[in-house]
């Protein structure tokens, strides 16, 4: 796979200003625990059993979280360019996870080792920032998520993902959209043709 070649202290300059400004020292200290990761199409970044020790920022590519139910394949997640992911249960009571992580394209990330975050945090106020917008982030939108597929009807549920994520709805397979949204793939078909209809 060829490499981007993007600088590190780039991509701690487009985390800082997402979430939180940084003085040049505070740059340093977040470019210096950056750790740049390359996945080809279908590798795996965190496998079933695997103890999730990073947060990850996703510069290029597209990620599924799944897991197992029933001996199905239930998609948690897509992420796309720009998206943080990580197992926050796995992060934070380091336990093997049942929440695997696939590059689904090739795939290039950006892993923030989490003890080394908040090591680092103790001393640099604009990264605790940083590490809190990045958890509240996660959780507003794992609660949207939750509030959708439990709420919304299932043609509202792809008008939103298409609104929230189109780069998730042009790119990700369609059986992994209608996992994510729970439905079967034939009503992800249905409700597609009738909102293209509409």
């Amino acid at each position: 796979m060829k490499d981007l070649n993007i600088p590190i202290r780039d991509i701690a300059r487009e985390l800082a200003r997402r979430y939180s400004t940084m003085t040049h020292e505070e740059l340093d200290v977040l470019e210096s625990i950056l750790v740049p990761l390359k996945f080809s199409k279908s590798e795996m970044i965190l496998a079933e059993d695997e103890v999730c020790t990073n947060f990850f920022y996703l510069h290029k590519g597209l990620v599924r979280q799944y897991y197992y139910k029933n001996d199905k394949e239930v998609t948690e997640n897509l992420a796309v360019d720009g998206d943080m992911f990580f197992c926050i249960e796995s992060l934070f009571t380091e336990t093997p996870t049942k929440l695997m992580c696939e590059a689904l394209e090739p795939t290039y990330v950006y892993a923030i080792p989490r003890k080394r975050l908040e090591e680092v945090a103790l001393h640099n106020q604009n990264i605790q920032i940083l590490y809190r917008k990045i958890l509240e982030e996660s959780l507003i939108k794992s609660q949207k998520h939750s509030d959708m597929v439990r709420f919304e009807s299932a043609q509202n549920r792809y008008r939103r993902i298409c609104k929230s994520a189109p780069q998730v709805v042009l790119r990700a397979p369609l059986v992994y959209i209608a996992s994510f949204l729970q439905m079967t793939p034939e009503t992800l078909s249905r409700v597609r043709s009738s909102t293209l209809i509409d």
